[in-house]
């Protein structure tokens, strides 16, 4: 019978997804998208007997496409760490679900599988910002400081690599980049191995976070920041990965990224204070398109016209830090 996995375009998804298919190899239909892509389970078209599994998009925004699988007669299998909402109470329904702000996908997928493939897990951790849970659980695997900083490296570029408004901006489609990553169950033995494209992902890196370190904050107060990012598939691509360097150099001031969009408004990112991480989501989903953890949230689209209403949410769950 048919087997689908939906997860994630970045890191985390892609990280949980390559755990699980290491412990469970088969062939599957792989269903993703840009990091912000996350409506994707009403993409499947599942019937009864088939198996799904979900890696690291919110089940609030999917919970009736679920349902629909769930009523045809598929098995759900769910891994997420972002607000759920209401979870489904189903036999064919399986939620390892974990808002805490220190747990991401590839986390609980690893716990899950006894640790068989922690050092995914570790690549996954660092791609979400998790950079203490990832190294707690790295040296806990006797590794060298420079294999750890090896899979730091990866982590970043996977995620940053997941970032953009659609596949074109992105330096390798997740879906391709999935399955050039699957064949290997040490991600260490993946840089060596396919050395163009790790290559490839860090000069992309390097490259665009050169050009967001020249700009200047929109608004700065003690407790948060603000940034707004041209339209340019540079700013896209980048725009999570600097948001987390800005949370790493200031950990007690929250960051809001806004990117202009080509049709007007803003693609928004927002970073808790490293020192106290929540409140992203509470924010984030005061507006129609948000959500996210309470870590790190996001606003897919937010009006021009809302702008100053963003700015006094901004306020309002932040400056208090």
């Amino acid at each position: 019978m048919p087997l689908y996995d939906v997860f994630n375009g970045d890191a985390d998804g892609i990280c949980a997804l390559q755990q699980w298919r290491l412990a469970h190899p088969a062939e599957s239909v792989l269903i993703t998208g840009v990091k912000r892509d996350i409506e994707l389970v009403q993409r499947v078209t599942a019937k009864a007997g088939d198996e799904v599994a979900i890696f690291d998009i919110a089940l609030e925004k999917n919970r009736s496409a679920v349902m629909q699988l769930l009523e045809a007669g598929a098995r759900v299998i769910y891994f997420d760490h972002h607000y759920p909402g209401e979870i489904p109470q189903h036999e064919n329904f399986t939620s390892i679900i974990d808002t805490s702000a220190e747990v991401c996908s590839s986390l609980l997928v690893n716990q899950y599988l006894n640790g068989r493939f922690s050092r995914w897990a570790v690549v996954g951790a660092f791609g979400d910002s998790l950079p203490r849970r990832a190294e707690q659980l790295a040296q806990s695997l006797d590794l060298s400081k420079a294999e750890i900083a090896q899979l730091q490296q990866l982590g970043e570029c996977i995620n940053y690599n997941g970032y953009g408004a659609d596949l074109s901006d992105l330096h390798f489609p997740p879906q391709e980049l999935c399955l050039m990553i699957r064949p290997y169950a040490d991600p260490l033995t993946f840089i060596r191995e396919e050395a163009r494209v790790f290559a490839a992902l860090v000069q992309g890196y390097e490259s665009d976070l050169d050009q967001a370190m020249t700009l200047q904050p929109h608004l700065q107060e003690d407790a948060l920041a603000l940034y707004v990012l041209p339209d340019q598939p540079w700013a896209r691509r980048v725009s999570g990965v600097f948001a987390n360097l800005l949370a790493a150099q200031f950990p007690r001031r929250a960051h809001a990224l806004l990117t202009e969009k080509s049709g007007g408004g803003y693609l928004v990112s927002v970073r808790a204070p490293e020192v106290d991480k929540q409140g992203a989501d509470r924010l984030c989903l005061q507006f129609a398109t948000g959500g996210g953890r309470k870590a790190a949230a996001g606003i897919n689209h937010l009006p021009e016209d809302r702008l100053d209403d963003f700015v006094a949410a901004l306020r309002q769950t932040f400056g208090r830090a």
